[in-house]
Formats: structure tokens, sequence, C-alpha cells
């Protein structure tokens, strides 16, 4: 007897699987989800395209990779896209335009089924984990649905490493580069109670260490795990699970936390850098909850 493979922590190793063609792209990804989100790592170049008609608002994240910039057309919306930047793209049609070449990163919520369907390791979640909440979309943005750009180096603090955005339905967290390896004595192992975690790794080698929660009975007790990973990759971390995670070795690590539905905690602690573009769900307005 075991925990369903959704209780346990999974590891999508993108650079030793194969590159996949998506419908309205002329470049491959690779494709990882959670169980209400879904992942795709891209390899553009100079004249690539990604197309998308979506049924609700996603993420483009460009890394700094110098060169690497993208025109975005959504709508009547048009939005130039440096490299080092987060874009929300509002629903519906849109088209992506790159000069340069690099990686880059869409996050989208499980609501993209053919996504979902395609995701490498589909199969995860055959059976759910029943610790998930699940996605209930919060409120649409104050404004209305247009493309939304957002500058990653505006938005760096000197008392933090964290940079938290969110849609309705998503929180992306695209962490501060880490140029030396993480002092292992200020490690910040932690758990959360009803969510996943996403962490994706876009460049540097990272050990993600789990430690899962012992129950009365021994069948399901599950061996404490230090899981190494390259670039790019996507480690998936179910609730419960106490869990931390280091860059180890010489190339700098950037990490992306990614969550679905938004996280109440770092939205009521004011974490979020576009928290007045979207208003809270009311119960959490009349509650006023505190965590």
């Amino acid at each position: 007897m075991s925990l369903n493979p959704a209780q346990l922590a999974y590891s999508s190793k993108f650079y030793d699987l194969p590159l996949i063609a998506l419908k309205g792209d002329t470049a491959k990804s690779w494709i990882s989800r959670g169980a209400n989100f879904v992942v795709t790592v891209t390899t553009v170049n100079s004249g690539d395209v990604l197309c998308r008609d979506n049924s609700d608002e996603y993420v483009l994240i460009i890394p700094d990779t110098i060169g690497l910039s993208a025109s975005i057309q959504a709508g009547e919306f048009n939005q130039v896209a440096a490299h080092d930047s987060l874009s929300i793209i509002p629903p519906g049609q849109s088209r992506i335009d790159f000069t340069g070449s690099g990686l880059v990163v869409r996050v989208f919520s499980s609501d993209a089924i053919d996504l979902i369907n395609l995701a490498e390791n589909s199969n995860h979640y055959i059976v759910p984990n029943p610790d998930i909440a699940p996605l209930i979309a919060w409120p649409d943005p104050i404004d209305g649905f247009k493309i939304r750009y957002y500058k990653l180096s505006d938005y760096s603090k000197g008392d933090s490493n964290m940079r938290v955005f969110r849609t309705a339905k998503l929180m992306i967290n695209p962490l501060l580069k880490r140029v030396v390896p993480r002092d292992i004595t200020k490690l910040s192992p932690h758990q959360h109670t009803d969510f996943e975690q996403g962490s994706l790794a876009i460049s540097g080698i990272y050990v993600h260490h789990m430690r899962y929660p012992w129950g009365p009975d021994l069948n399901f007790w599950h061996a404490d795990e230090a899981i190494e990973v390259k670039s790019p990759s996507l480690q998936i971390i179910p609730p419960k699970v106490l869990h931390t995670s280091r860059n180890v070795g010489d190339e700098h690590g950037y990490l992306i936390d990614i969550f679905a539905p938004p996280r109440v905690d770092f939205t009521v602690k004011n974490m979020v850098c576009n928290a007045s573009e979207y208003p809270l769900p009311q119960e959490l307005v009349d509650n006023k909850i505190r965590l």
C-alpha cells in the first residue's frame, strides 16, 4: 500500500523529454501540469510565433536573456515585452511574435483542457489528491481584461527575493536569481495545507528536499526525498509535504513558483505586486481573514 501518485512529489525533467508541437505555435514546447495549472516551456528563435485562443487569462514570462523580446497582440491590445518581464494575456485569441532566442514560459489554469491532456505527467492525476482545494476563480480585474505588462526589475526589493503577481486564477512568483549557492544554514522548510506548489527551474541545478507527514498507518508512510534536478524542470510539491529548495553549483539559479488558485496568505499580507488591479473575493473582505 502507498499514497496515490498525486500525493507524491513529481519532477518533470524537461531536459530529458522530447519537445512537442502545439497547435498555432511555430516553436516546440515541453508541457507539465499541476492539479489546477499547466506550464509550457518553449524554445524560441527570431521569427517564431505562439498563438492561442484561451478561455481565460494566462501568463507569459520572458527570462532575462539578453536580446530576447516579444510583440504581443490580443484583441485590440498590443504590447512589446522585453526580456526579464511578466505579462498577463487576456482571454480570447492572442499572438506572440519573438525576436531573439531562448526559453519562454507560459502558465495556464487547468481550464486549458487541451494542454492538460498533453502534459507529460497527465497520468499523475488520474486519481485526484483529496487534499488539494479546487480551482475557484477570484473576481475579474477591476478595469477589465487587457494585456498587463510588468518589467520584473521594477519589483525587486532589497529585503526579499520574492516578486508575487496574480490573476483571478493563478499566482506566480518569479524569484530573484540566486548568484551563489543557497546558504544551507538559512533554508526555509515549510508546508501548505491545501494547495500544491510548482517550482519551475529555468537555470541552475536545484535540490528539492521533501519530508512526508506520518499518519497512524505505517503502510502509507513515505521516505524523505532530496531530488536533484537540472534546468529546465518543474517540481510539483503536494500539500502537507514539508519542503525547501536550494540551488547548488556554479550556475545562477532562477526559480519560478506557481500556485492555483491564488494564495490567501500572500494576499492578505500585502505581498502581491499587482494587487490593486484585482479585487479580493467578497468573503475575504467580509471576514477580514488574518493568517
